[in-house]
């Protein structure tokens, strides 16, 4: 048999193949027998365009936000789809945002390192971001590069670090807001101004393989925040920080987050909700699998008093905890008393349906299960199963609940009593 006799008879067979193992009863389309066959569909042409081809100078020292938007201009009005090229050097940018819509699919490819202006007065004009992608569709990122926001002339500028200074917000080194189909991977993110990446307004967003750091003492430097954003997966990742590993606040549905690392930080928390009376809508979180060491908190769901709205159907499982502060957190007591001051006020956000499973680990303090709820009827059906949390020094440990009274399924320990006396806040130590 010659070749191509052998070719037509092999692609023959692997068709028929396909159609005798498919329930449905209708034709293959080419691209349908493909897949089935496990043959890549050949690509079409992909424009490349190199960031040092519109300017660049990757030099460091030289400012290339100009040729950095020469580049995404070309991306993003070409109708092919675009390999956009960060090569390794060290790429100086002020301020930048990159708009959409674009036409096509662009993939920028980070091999080197981009790092922020230090000079606070390249801000003036975009105070609150540094990077920043605008209504973008089916963009990805990725490449093994660094994304450094050289924060540490503003962290000793904070609020939180010299009290004599009034607070300010500080720059967010890469914010998302209404892209989708986004895919974040394999990158850095370190030394950010303020918070490392935000997704705002964001739909399907899937961001992996993510390193994020900053010293501990960095003020404000979540790792990862999600804002009003739907189907975001966060996975693979290690975050240390000064501030949040993972913030998911209002408007944020359908958030799952697994293989995390988290420590330095104050852990993955849901909130704050309900500032000034604002009403909170979260739903539909999990966070199944992430390992915390040295954090001020593990799993926390924090909000302000006077607060309104729901954060509901909420799992928290497969968790380990090592030397966490509060490795089991509910304050709805919450206020940032390093930049105002707070007042008593009436109502609660209802915190409804959460489920903490499989936790083990050590606590740094006393209380290794703490539930601060705002009223008997502002927190409802939390469960615990299967929890294991014991004193660092090898001591006891407890839970202190109030206005809770949480379902347990053994063995939990420490626990919430089961009486009344959990509203007045009853310590109960478990040997």
């Amino acid at each position: 048999m010659n070749t191509r006799s052998f070719s037509s008879f092999f692609f023959i067979t692997i068709f028929y193949l396909c159609l005798v193992s498919r329930i449905e009863a209708r034709p293959l389309s080419f691209e349908e027998f493909l897949r089935c066959a496990n043959i890549a569909l050949p690509r079409s042409n992909v424009l490349t365009i190199n960031v040092l081809n519109s300017g660049a100078k990757g030099d460091g020292i030289t400012d290339d936000s100009k040729a950095f938007s020469q580049a995404w201009k070309q991306a993003c009005s070409s109708s092919q789809e675009v390999n956009l090229v960060i090569p390794n050097k060290v790429f100086l940018l002020k301020p930048v945002t990159f708009s959409g819509s674009c036409k096509s699919k662009i993939t920028i490819q980070i091999s080197g390192d981009i790092v922020a202006s230090e000079t606070t007065s390249d801000y003036a004009k975009s105070p609150t971001h540094w990077l920043t992608f605008n209504g973008v569709t089916n963009l990805v990122i990725e490449g093994g590069g660094t994304i450094d926001g050289r924060g540490s002339i503003w962290w000793k500028n904070s609020c939180k670090v010299d009290k004599s200074k009034p607070c300010t917000n500080a720059p967010t080194a890469l914010t998302f807001e209404s892209c989708t189909n986004l895919v974040v991977k394999n990158i850095k993110v370190i030394n950010s101004q303020q918070i490392h990446l935000t997704f705002h307004s964001c739909k399907n967003v899937v961001a992996s393989g993510l390193t994020v750091t900053a010293p501990a003492s960095s003020p404000n430097t979540d790792g990862v925040h999600i804002s009003s954003s739907q189907n975001v997966t966060i996975s693979s990742t290690t975050i240390a920080t000064g501030d949040d590993c993972i913030s998911i606040v209002t408007g944020s549905t359908t958030i799952h987050a697994t293989g995390i690392t988290c420590g330095p930080g104050h852990g993955i928390s849901i909130g704050s909700l309900g500032e000034k009376g604002s009403p909170a809508l979260v739903q539909n979180v999990v966070v199944d699998g992430a390992n915390f060491t040295g954090s001020s908190n593990g799993v926390r769901i924090k909000t302000w008093e006077g607060g309104s709205g729901t954060a509901s159907n909420i799992i928290f499982r497969n968790i380990h905890m090592h030397n966490v502060a509060n490795p089991i957190i509910i304050d709805q007591d919450y206020c940032d008393r390093a930049v105002q001051s707070c007042s008593q006020s009436q109502g609660a956000v209802l915190i409804q349906n959460v489920l903490y499973e499989n936790i083990f680990g050590t606590s740094a303090s006393k209380n290794a299960v703490t539930f601060e709820c705002a009223t008997s009827s502002s927190c409802k059906g939390i469960q615990l199963h299967n929890i294991n949390l014991t004193s660092q020094n090898g001591g006891k440990s407890s839970a202190s609940c109030i206005n809770v009274h949480p379902q347990n399924t053994a063995p939990v320990s420490p626990s919430c009593p089961a009486s009344l006396f959990s509203d007045l806040g009853f310590l109960i130590e478990i040997m």
